[in-house]
C-alpha cells in the first residue's frame, strides 16, 4: 500500500457560481491512535466560497477498497469514485454551502475506512457572505395568512417531503454534464429575500425561470423519481434523487410526466411549465438540495465534470503512514 502524503500542491482553477479551491503546502505529522491516524485543523488544504455554491472535495487516493465519509456543520458529504478519466484517482465530494450557513471558517472532516484501519483528514472551510436580492412581491391575502386548515396542510405537506427525502439512493446516479431544465427568462433569483404583502418570508430557495405555459421541463441529469406531488405552495412538483443525497425539484407545473419510482435520463422531458400552487403566472421553479444544504442550482452548470476541467496534482493517500508518522511523498 502506498504511504501516505502530507504534500498537498495548488494551482488556480476558476471561480464562477462553482468554488474549487485544493489545498495548500502543508507538511504535517500524523497523530497516531489505535487503528486510527488524524491530522489537525485545516492540514489537508484550504476551500472557500459563498452560501448557496458548491465546492468539490477532492481526496486522491490509488486504492479503491478505500471508502470515504465527510461532515461539515452536521451535514453528512457523500464520497464517491472521481469519474473524470482524465484526473487523478482518488474520491470527490460535492459540499454545497447552505444559502443560511453562518460566515466564517468551519471544519469539513472526511474519515477514510479501510477494514479496521481508519485515517480522518481534516479541510478548513471558509463560507462567504453572499449579498442576496430583496424582492417585493403582492400576492392574494389567502396566499400569504394561512387560515387553520391550510395551515394543518401544508404542515402535513412538509412531512410528506420530509419522511421521502429521509431516504437516499447509496450510489451516485448521476453522470457528467448537467442540463438547464427550461431555456427562459430568471424571474425569481436564488436567495433573495422575499417580502410578500409587506411580511418578510424565508429566503427563496431556488431559481424561477420564466417560460410560456407547456413549456417542457428536462430533467437535470440521470436520477429515480422520488416524489411527485401537488402541492399549496409549490403546486404539481417532482422530486428526483440523483444518488448520495443530491435532489433537484421542479414546482408549479402544469403537468407531471413522469411517476413516483421511474428511472429518468438527463434531459428527458418530466414535465410542463405552469402557474400551480402559489404562482403569480407561468414559471418553473428549479431547486436543489444537496446533503441538506440548498444550493443555487447554477451551479451544477459549472461543475468540473465535463472532461475538461483540470485539478491540482496531489499525492494518492493511503489508511497507513510510515512508522514516523511523517508524510512523504508517492512515487
Amino acid at each position: 500500500m502506498r504511504a501516505l502524503s502530507s504534500l498537498f500542491h495548488t494551482r488556480p482553477i476558476r471561480l464562477a457560481l462553482l468554488a474549487f479551491v485544493v489545498g495548500l503546502p502543508t507538511n504535517l505529522v500524523g497523530a497516531l491512535l489505535p487503528g486510527s491516524i488524524s491530522t489537525a485543523h485545516g492540514a489537508e488544504g484550504r476551500y472557500s466560497g459563498k452560501q448557496g455554491q458548491v465546492l468539490v472535495v477532492k481526496v486522491p487516493a490509488d486504492d479503491e477498497s478505500i471508502t470515504a465519509q465527510g461532515t461539515f456543520l452536521g451535514r453528512s458529504i457523500r464520497f464517491f469514485l472521481d469519474p473524470r478519466r482524465e484526473e487523478p484517482k482518488g474520491f470527490v465530494g460535492l459540499l454545497g454551502i447552505d444559502l443560511q450557513d453562518e460566515p466564517g471558517t468551519h471544519d469539513l472532516i472526511v474519515e477514510l475506512r479501510q477494514g479496521e484501519q481508519s485515517r480522518t483528514l481534516n479541510y478548513s472551510v471558509s463560507v462567504l457572505k453572499e449579498k442576496f436580492q430583496i424582492e417585493h412581491l403582492t400576492l392574494p391575502k389567502d396566499k400569504v395568512d394561512l387560515d387553520e386548515k391550510t395551515l394543518a396542510r401544508w404542515k402535513t405537506e412538509q412531512e410528506q417531503v420530509k419522511t421521502a427525502l429521509a431516504s437516499d439512493s447509496q450510489t451516485r446516479l448521476w453522470q457528467p454534464g448537467f442540463v438547464e431544465p427550461v431555456n427562459g427568462k430568471r424571474t425569481g433569483i436564488f436567495g433573495s429575500v422575499r417580502i410578500m404583502n409587506g411580511q418578510p418570508r424565508n429566503p427563496h430557495n431556488g431559481e424561477d425561470i420564466g417560460a410560456p405555459l407547456g413549456t417542457p421541463v428536462a430533467a437535470t441529469n440521470d436520477g429515480v423519481v422520488k416524489l411527485t406531488v401537488d402541492h399549496f405552495f409549490s403546486g404539481k412538483g417532482i422530486f428526483l434523487d440523483h444518488g448520495l443525497g443530491f435532489y433537484s425539484m421542479y414546482f408549479h407545473l402544469s403537468e407531471v410526466l413522469v411517476k413516483d419510482g421511474e428511472v429518468v435520463k438527463a434531459g428527458q422531458i418530466v414535465g410542463k411549465v405552469g402557474a400551480s400552487g402559489r404562482a403569480t403566472g407561468p414559471h418553473l421553479h428549479w431547486g436543489v438540495k444537496l446533503n441538506g444544504a440548498r444550493v443555487n442550482p447554477y451551479a451544477l452548470l459549472d461543475l468540473p465534470f465535463k472532461g475538461s476541467v483540470q485539478s491540482a496534482t496531489q499525492a494518492p493517500v493511503s489508511i497507513t503512514e510510515p512508522a514516523s508518522g511523517m508524510g512523504s511523498p508517492s512515487p
